[in-house]
């Protein structure tokens, strides 16, 4: 696979090889979806919480007696058919967490890379483009290398320029290349990456050849 290498103009200046078994596989869309909810039910806390009759500070006395009023039989202020009254089989604290395999998190992150790759959203920056932690020159870089919707800084390890200069922009994030992650590939439709988290990427998620397309 051959990835574009853009400078801070947008011109094509060269073309790097990427590995195949990360950037060229057969997208496997159904674990990527199962990686999105398992990412999405991750974020959850859990902490929703609602007052059942034993959690209320109130009479539990009947309000009046059972027979002989003429009128339908009512409990004491607690009860859930009262104003002010329980939640029955309401939400109560819990964890949502998925749990998914190693090799299908990483199946998943090769295969929106190569889908990315494959309708032509990601870039690799020219070695001598130097990121600046100015908001304005971020922007302006991101026009210059075809950004129209949102895109994806990706960098190896943490660059502390990249992330000043993206951090006031609203639909361009920063990522080091270790914490990439299905979700954030998905909501992104251009990848912008230095040749160095290229490398890094193929470190972390390549296959042996023997293996390419699938673990």
């Amino acid at each position: 696979m051959k990835l574009p290498v853009l400078d801070a103009a947008g011109e094509q200046v060269g073309e790097i090889d990427a590995d195949d078994s990360v950037f060229a596989i057969e997208p496997n869309l159904g674990v990527v979806h199962q990686a999105v909810l398992a990412y999405r039910a991750n974020q959850r806390h859990g902490t929703h919480n609602t007052l059942n009759r034993s959690d209320l500070r109130q009479a539990n006395t009947k309000t009046r007696r059972q027979k002989g009023g003429g009128r339908a039989r009512l409990g004491g202020p607690s009860s859930p058919t009262r104003v002010g009254g329980a939640v029955a089989h309401g939400p109560h604290p819990r964890s949502y967490r998925q749990r998914m395999p190693k090799r299908m998190r990483r199946l998943a992150i090769r295969s929106m890379l190569s889908q990315r790759a494959a309708e032509g959203g990601i870039v690799v920056t020219a070695p001598d483009l130097a990121f600046e932690p100015r908001t304005s020159a971020m922007a302006e870089l991101c026009s210059a290398l075809g950004v129209e919707r949102n895109a994806l800084l990706v960098s190896d390890g943490l660059d502390e320029n990249l992330v000043r200069g993206a951090r006031n922009l609203q639909h361009i994030s920063s990522s080091p290349a270790e914490t990439l992650n299905t979700y954030l590939l998905i909501t992104h439709d251009r990848l912008i990456m230095t040749e160095a988290a290229v490398r890094r990427v193929e470190s972390l998620w390549a296959l042996p050849a023997a293996n390419a397309g699938g673990d």
